[in-house]
C-alpha cells in the first residue's frame, strides 16, 4: 500500500514526459509562450469520491488569468520602428505584413498594458463554474466563501470574474472579498533571503545571460523584416527586435484582435527562445540547485495558509471555500513546493533543464492549484490536490489516489512547512 503513492507519482511523471518539451512546441507554437500559455483547460478532471464522502471545502490558490504584455510601451515602441522603417522605405513585404498586424491590434492594446484581457476574465469565470458543478456540496446552504487577491489589478478583476461565475449558478452566495496589502505575505510572499538568487547578483544570472545570447539568433529575422542593412546598422538592435516580436507572438492567443506573427518564426526560433524564459522562471522561481531551495521555502506562507484553513473548516463543521489570486512566480515555487512531478527539478544547466521542467505545464494563464476535502458522516476527512484542474499526487502515502486520508496528509503537508527546501528537492 505505501508504494502505492510513489507508483502514482511514477505513471503520472512518466506520462508528462512521454513528450519532449520540444515535440510539444512544435505541436503547439503556444506552449512556447511559456507562462504566457492561454489556460489550456476546458473541463475538469474529477475522480468520484470513495463512497460515503462528499465535498464540503475547496482551498484554491490561482494565477491571474489571461492579460496584455505589461506595459503599452512592449507594443508601442515596435509599432514606432516598423512606422519609421516604413517611411525610410527599409521594410521588406513581410516587414510591410508585420507593420500592418501590430498597427491593427494597437486600438485593442492601448492603454491596457499588464490588465486582464477578456480571455483572462472568461477563464476564471468557467473555472468557477467547473467547480461549482464538480462540488456542489461545498457551496450548499450557508457556505463560508472568501476571496483575496493581490493589489494589482489583473489579479482582482480575476476574483471579480471568478465569484461572477459562482453568483450566477447560485445569485444567493455571499463572497466577501480583499485586495490590500494585509494579506500579501500569504498571496505573494518573497523573503528577504530569497531576493539575492534571483536578481542579477545571483550566481544565476552569467549563465542566463550568456545562455540567452547564444539562443538569440536574430540575423535570418532581421532579414526578412528589413530590406536596408544601413537602417538596421543605425536605428534598432536586432536582438532587441526579435525579442520583442516573440512577446508580441506569444502573447496574441490571450488577445482578440484575430492576428498572429509565428509565422515571422522558424519553430527552433521559437523553441530557443522558449527555453531562455524557462531557464529564467526556474532559476528565479523554482527548484534552481544554487538557489538553496530560498524560492521554493518562499512557498510555505501559501502551504500554511491552506492548512490553517483547512483546520477551522473541519474543526467548525462548515462548508465553502478560500479563494487567492495572484501570479506565476506564486504558482511556480508552491508546485514545487508540493513536489508535484514535472513541477520541480534539480538542473542547474540551462541546456538541459527542458528535458525535466517545462513552465508552461505549470503556470499557464489562469493556473491554479486546489484541495478539495470531502467527509463522511462519521467525520472522516479526504483530500485530493489538482493542478489546472488536474488530479496530482503530494508527497504523501495513499492507497486511493487521488484522494488521500486527512490524518496522513496532514503531517506531511506540515513537513513540508517544517523542513528546510533545499533538504528534500534534491533528487
Amino acid at each position: 500500500m505505501k508504494a502505492l503513492s510513489f507508483l502514482s507519482l511514477f505513471f503520472v511523471a512518466a506520462s508528462a514526459i512521454g513528450q519532449t518539451s520540444r515535440e510539444e512546441v512544435y505541436a503547439d507554437l503556444n506552449k512556447a509562450g511559456g507562462v504566457y500559455l492561454a489556460y489550456p483547460v476546458t473541463e475538469s478532471q474529477n475522480t468520484p469520491a470513495p463512497e460515503g464522502y462528499e465535498p464540503f471545502f475547496v482551498n484554491h490558490f490561482a494565477r491571474h488569468g489571461s492579460r496584455y504584455l505589461i506595459g503599452d510601451q512592449d507594443y508601442k515602441w515596435l509599432i514606432d520602428l516598423f512606422a519609421d522603417a516604413d517611411a525610410r522605405g527599409a521594410l521588406t513585404p513581410l516587414g510591410q505584413s508585420t507593420k500592418a498586424r501590430l498597427d491593427s491590434l494597437w486600438p485593442e492594446a492601448k492603454g491596457l498594458g499588464g490588465e486582464l484581457t477578456p480571455l483572462g476574465w472568461k477563464q476564471h469565470h468557467d473555472i468557477a463554474q467547473r467547480m461549482h458543478r464538480a462540488y456542489p456540496e461545498a457551496f450548499a446552504g450557508e457556505p463560508e466563501i472568501t476571496a483575496q487577491s493581490t493589489v494589482v489589478m489583473r489579479c482582482a478583476h480575476s476574483m471579480f470574474a471568478f465569484i461572477e461565475g459562482l453568483k450566477e449558478l447560485d445569485p444567493t452566495l455571499s463572497v466577501p472579498r480583499t485586495s490590500g496589502q494585509k494579506m500579501m505575505d500569504v498571496l505573494n510572499y518573497h523573503s528577504p533571503e530569497s531576493g539575492p538568487y534571483s536578481s542579477e547578483r545571483g550566481e544565476w544570472f552569467q549563465d542566463y545571460k550568456k545562455f540567452k545570447a547564444e539562443k538569440t539568433q536574430p540575423d535570418r529575422l532581421i532579414n526578412s523584416l528589413f530590406s536596408d542593412s544601413l537602417y538596421v546598422r543605425r536605428n534598432l538592435d536586432p536582438s532587441d527586435v526579435m525579442w520583442g516580436l516573440y512577446w508580441v507572438a506569444v502573447d496574441m492567443q490571450n488577445m482578440e484582435t484575430p492576428v498572429g506573427f509565428y509565422d515571422l518564426f522558424i519553430p527552433d526560433e521559437l523553441y530557443d527562445l522558449w527555453e531562455v524564459v524557462n531557464f529564467q522562471f526556474y532559476a528565479c522561481n523554482s527548484s534552481y540547485p544554487l538557489a538553496d531551495g530560498q524560492h521554493v521555502d518562499n512557498a510555505k506562507n501559501y502551504l500554511r495558509h491552506f492548512l490553517e484553513m483547512a483546520d477551522q473548516y473541519i474543526a467548525e463543521g462548515k462548508n465553502g471555500a478560500t479563494l487567492r489570486f495572484a501570479h506565476d512566480g506564486n504558482i511556480i515555487p508552491f508546485a514545487a513546493l508540493l513536489q508535484i512531478p514535472g513541477c520541480y527539478s534539480y538542473e542547474a544547466n540551462p541546456y538541459k533543464l527542458a528535458e525535466t521542467y517545462a513552465n508552461f505545464k505549470i503556470s499557464p494563464m489562469a493556473s491554479n492549484l486546489q484541495m478539495v476535502m470531502f467527509r463522511n458522516q462519521k467525520g472522516d476527512v479526504l483530500c485530493k490536490f489538482m493542478l489546472n484542474e488536474r488530479e496530482v499526487p503530494i508527497p504523501a502515502e495513499t492507497d486511493q489516489f487521488p484522494f488521500y486520508d486527512w490524518k496522513v496528509a496532514r503531517p506531511a503537508l506540515q513537513k513540508l512547512i517544517d523542513t528546510p527546501s533545499r533538504e528534500y528537492i534534491r533528487p
